[in-house]
């Protein structure tokens, strides 16, 4: 069990003992500590709440919402919705801030509250350490009752959303329609069942649906990652559909299954989109330092310029910015596209995906041998309160001095042809390893010999 307050927001599984686990209290201290950071910045006492489709959900909502509205601060309330379909009604609501009630790929004991900036976008370093500050040190003020704050549904934003993408001129809607394609969905029981669906049909797809009930009993892990699709890919060769979608349970992050059920990678979704997007407009990409190199290539070979982030949606966001990115994300499958909003967007990503392969003309399998071929091992190491975190990386990179290094998230080793990257989780207490080859055998040996010198290290600070 676990509770994890970081910059990133407020994170931990249901039940348990408070301060170690996300429980009532933890979740009205921290909503309390958002309402009264967004009084302090000035912005309107109004916020967009929306949630995942977690057993907890309602519970964590009505928690939220009701300390908020205690403090004088209005409540649009979206239900069951998406990340990106809640960080589209900020703006366009004119509220102060947005709370998005999900813990993504965690799995169901999982909860977390995901906080926004009026922009619809993830607040700043500077601004969750505020909040952070908050929750430590108190100092949060109730409205007297003639002041409470007011409580509105509203479930029109899903379409709203996609009627917002249909309407991109990236989008070839017409072009998807007399493609006809067969799509199967794994909608891991939660809201892409309520979004991804309706955004299919209204393109012309003929959808088939798995794991479509909003119960939050996730029929699999939650993480779209290769070993948790094993359905999707059998029912995309049954169906002999075109492609198979796959999504996390809030509905921002993309995998794609190829028509020969063999998987498209989900650090390929951005690089596909990126290629379809600087076919149509010149310009500059990012994405962060534990993503394929792959867009680099595609990026340079469209005459852009590539960039990379510190891991964090709200780096990459701060990035592309400054660069006037056309395109960025990041590799977990995460598509951000400017022209839309600054956040990772999954139905964008698919209404991008199938423009491209309408115009391609060819299956999705050609489509991903057409980019250059990488293989990224992804492994974890569990943080115990002892390990020295400072001290390991100081000493990596002593040992890898020879080597070109970067530090501006964790450490990042660059050989001639090959990387790894190190950092802390803001999301789980873990350290994550990530290591990317030309080889699956190199990428995971490169992986097991940085686990050996950690134990190494490790083991001689006993």
């Amino acid at each position: 069990m676990a509770l994890i307050k970081s910059i990133s927001g407020i994170r931990g599984t249901i039940g348990g003992a408070k301060g170690e686990n996300l429980t009532p209290e933890d979740i009205v201290e921290s909503a309390a500590a958002y309402g009264q950071w967004l009084k302090n910045t000035g912005k309107a006492p109004k916020v967009i709440m929306g949630r995942d489709a977690r057993i907890s959900g309602e519970l964590v909502s009505q928690l939220v919402s009701s300390t908020l509205r205690a403090m004088g601060i209005d409540i649009i309330d979206l239900g069951l919705s998406t990340t990106p379909t809640v960080e589209i009604a900020v703006p366009a609501e004119n509220a102060g801030g947005g709370i998005i009630l999900t813990a993504s790929h965690n799995p169901k004991q999982w909860n977390a509250l995901k906080l926004l900036n009026d922009k619809g976008e993830f607040i700043s370093a500077k601004d969750g350490q505020d909040l952070l500050d908050l929750i430590k040190d108190g100092g949060v003020s109730y409205s007297e009752v003639e002041n409470l704050g007011t409580y509105t549904k509203d479930d029109s934003y899903i379409q709203k959303h996609i009627d917002l993408i249909l309407a991109l001129d990236l989008v070839d809607n017409e072009a998807v329609k007399t493609a006809n394609f067969r799509v199967v969905v794994d909608c891991i029981n939660s809201t892409g069942a309520i979004s991804i669906v309706p955004l299919l049909e209204q393109m012309g797809c003929e959808v088939f649906v798995l794991n479509g009930e909003m119960t939050g009993q996730f029929a699999h892990n939650p993480e779209p990652l290769p070993a948790h699709l094993f359905e999707l890919s059998n029912e995309v060769k049954s169906k002999r559909a075109h492609l198979g979608i796959s999504v996390d349970p809030d509905v921002d992050r993309l995998a794609l299954v190829c028509e020969d059920g063999e998987m498209f990678g989900e650090e390929y979704t951005l690089v596909a989109v990126a290629d379809y997007i600087l076919t149509k407009k010149k310009g500059n990409t990012v994405s962060n330092l534990s993503s394929t190199r792959a867009l680099k290539d595609v990026t340079t070979k469209h005459g852009g310029e590539y960039f990379a982030s510190a891991v964090g949606e709200v780096n990459v966001v701060n990035k592309m910015k400054e660069v006037n990115a056309v395109i960025g994300g990041e590799g977990n499958g995460g598509v951000i596209l400017p022209e839309l909003h600054y956040g990772r967007d999954a139905l964008a990503g698919i209404a991008l995906i199938l423009s491209h392969l309408a115009h391609f003309g060819k299956p999705i399998s050609f489509l991903r041998n057409s980019y250059p071929s990488y293989s990224i091992s992804k492994n974890k190491i569990q943080l115990t309160p002892d390990i020295d975190l400072d001290m390991l990386f100081a000493k990596l990179k002593s040992k890898y001095k020879n080597e070109n290094l970067n530090t501006i998230d964790g450490l990042k080793i660059e050989f001639e042809s090959d990387w790894i990257h190190l950092r802390r989780s803001n999301t789980e207490p873990i350290i994550r390893i990530y290591s990317e080859s030309v080889s699956e055998v190199i990428a995971n040996n490169l992986a097991d010999k940085i686990k050996t010198d950690i134990n190494e290290i490790l083991k001689g600070t006993d």
